[in-house]
């Protein structure tokens, strides 16, 4: 759960620091007095896009950071990411900065992570509900996902995701592979003329090296003659300065005086050993001068041979050192053209295996649907009933498309119809129902899949809209009745569901000669009914409306 959450130069918000409860909370203000501004903050520390206009006016940035408890699951998550806390395992602090350039770093317990990362870890701790998430509700996509979130098996989803993948790619990979026969033809001309070209070089990595080693031997050849030379000339000449003359005059020199001294004999041997290794380097200088294959003709072959090379790198877009790779694609992709047939003919058993598997699949995943549709359209009739469409009932269809081509979520079409009263037959979302209606339709829906999501907070952001009277007293209840099972927060502007909080936060405004600044107070029981009250009765507020609040304050506790 949501244990605090501090904001620093954020929007309007300077400095706030924000602590919560268990069950349910609510949060209530003046109309414009930054009630959402809570949400939002929550929203970039959980990961959603930022940009410099939420960085407070005059700040060089905006930093929030919220404290959590978390499940085991969300705690194991942040162990195989290497996240988890040293002191507390399930405890996570995420903070988030944000530049007033708009660029943002975030961190999960103080480490480093990608926006990526603090997404995935926000989807596991909180989930929002919108004030317009309503609307989303009549669109087709949404109320499929919806169905499918309830199911109790989500493996008939997952094996139709999965043959879809593999029809797809089957059939990018013919296409490919194919294409039409002119364009097969053409291609396959290229592919012979460009094989073709590069079959008259020796065209492996090895063969390059050894290319490169002979011209920079070549290249060098003067060089190296006239530097073996010079060396042979020191080690050994007819001058008697040479350096193995001299190592044979001090060898003797030693010799001849070591009797005289045991301390000498180890010098002399090792002078000894001096002599018979400038004996061997003086050989092997001799052996290899004479084996130097000075060559003008070869070398001028060497760099015809490497201009060649690098004039066809040069054509194809590649570099030297990636013509063998080049060259053994290019052998690879005539293999296959020149036996298209052959490929073909096993790609399209591919196509046709896949696609058998994923109308198999389509249709367990169609049958599992048929029967869950049935099953949540009699849970969001029955909890829209108490929310003032006593008479209204929601149907959930879900046709096969079988002629629309394969997709991910499969071949079926739902949509939820709804009877606002008793005796009209059921028809789309958007032709019958109200705004009122609709949000009512949409908070029915809500409480039943946060009480199947995983989410250990809930978040809902003037769901109510639309809504008053005696059904608003209902809709507390039900908030108040789901914050029994997970952490609840609820921006309401009605006071109905505001008194059935556990916990109730103020969002205030104040407008100076030179700054605006939102703040949010945790009112005690008195501070409770003053707004309370508040909302009940407008900008005035009377003894009457004083007594009315706290009467439904204590309505609350007592049922």
């Amino acid at each position: 759960m949501l244990h605090s959450l501090h904001i620093e130069n954020f929007a309007i918000v300077e400095r706030q620091e924000v602590t919560f409860s268990h069950g349910l909370t609510t949060l209530t203000g003046e109309t414009g007095a930054g009630k959402s501004i809570l949400i939002d903050a929550l929203g970039m520390v959980l990961g959603e896009r930022a940009d410099s206009s939420i960085v407070r006016q005059g700040c060089e940035n905006a930093q929030i950071a919220a404290q959590f408890s978390l499940d085991p699951s969300a705690t194991e998550w942040l162990q195989q990411h290497d996240l988890a806390s040293e002191e507390e395992a399930d405890d996570c602090l995420i903070r988030r900065v944000i530049n007033e350039k708009g660029r943002s770093r975030c961190y999960v317990n103080d480490r480093p992570v990608s926006l990526q990362i603090l997404k995935q870890l926000g989807e596991q701790l909180v989930d929002i509900h919108g004030q317009h998430a309503h609307q989303s509700l009549l669109k087709l996509e949404v109320q499929r996902q919806l169905l499918d979130a309830m199911a109790d098996d989500p493996t008939p989803l997952q094996n139709v995701a999965a043959s879809y993948r593999q029809w797809r790619d089957s059939s990018q990979a013919l296409a490919a592979l194919g294409g039409e026969s002119s364009d097969r033809e053409a291609r396959l001309a290229l592919l012979r003329y460009q094989v073709q070209e590069l079959e008259g070089f020796e065209l492996t990595e090895t063969a390059l090296q050894q290319l490169e080693d002979e011209h920079k031997l070549l290249a060098n050849a003067n060089r190296l003659v006239e530097n073996t030379q010079a060396a042979l000339h020191c080690l050994d000449s007819e001058d008697g300065t040479a350096a193995l003359d001299l190592l044979n005059q001090a060898s003797r020199e030693l010799s001849e005086v070591q009797a005289f001294d045991e301390r000498l004999s180890d010098l002399s041997g090792q002078l000894d050993g001096l002599v018979i290794q400038a004996q061997d380097i003086v050989s092997e200088l001799r052996h290899y001068l004479h084996h130097l294959d000075i060559d003008p003709v070869r070398l001028q072959q060497v760099e015809q041979t490497i201009s060649d090379l690098q004039d066809l790198a040069r054509k194809h877009r590649v570099t030297v050192a990636d013509l063998p790779r080049y060259f053994n694609e290019l052998v690879q992709q005539l293999s296959e053209l020149e036996n298209y047939e052959q490929r073909a003919a096993h790609l399209e058993q591919e196509v046709q295996r896949s696609l058998a598997q994923y109308h198999e699949a389509a249709a367990v995943l169609h049958r599992q649907r048929t029967q869950q549709a049935k099953t949540l359209a009699t849970q969001i009739t029955d909890n829209m009933r108490p929310l003032g469409m006593s008479g209204g009932q929601i149907v959930i269809e879900v046709t096969p498309l079988m002629q629309a081509a394969p997709s991910a979520s499969g071949q079926d079409k739902v949509e939820f119809l709804v009877s606002a009263n008793p005796g009209q037959s059921p028809k789309p979302l958007h032709k019958v129902a109200s705004g009122g209606e609709l949000s009512r339709i949409s908070l029915a829906i809500q409480v039943i899949t946060a009480q199947r999501s995983g989410v250990p907070t809930l978040i809902f952001d003037e769901v109510d809209v639309g809504i008053g009277g005696g059904v608003a007293e209902i809709v507390g209840k039900l908030l108040r009745q789901l914050g029994e099972q997970r952490q609840v927060l609820c921006i309401t502007h009605l006071p109905q569901v505001a008194c059935q909080g556990e916990q109730h936060l103020q969002v205030s405004k104040t407008i100076g000669k030179n700054h605006t600044q939102t703040q949010i107070m945790l009112l005690d029981e008195q501070q409770r009914v003053t707004e309370i009250a508040r909302m009940l009765g407008g900008v005035e507020i009377t003894a009457q409306t004083l007594a009315h609040a706290a009467e439904m304050l204590q309505w609350r506790v007592a049922s």
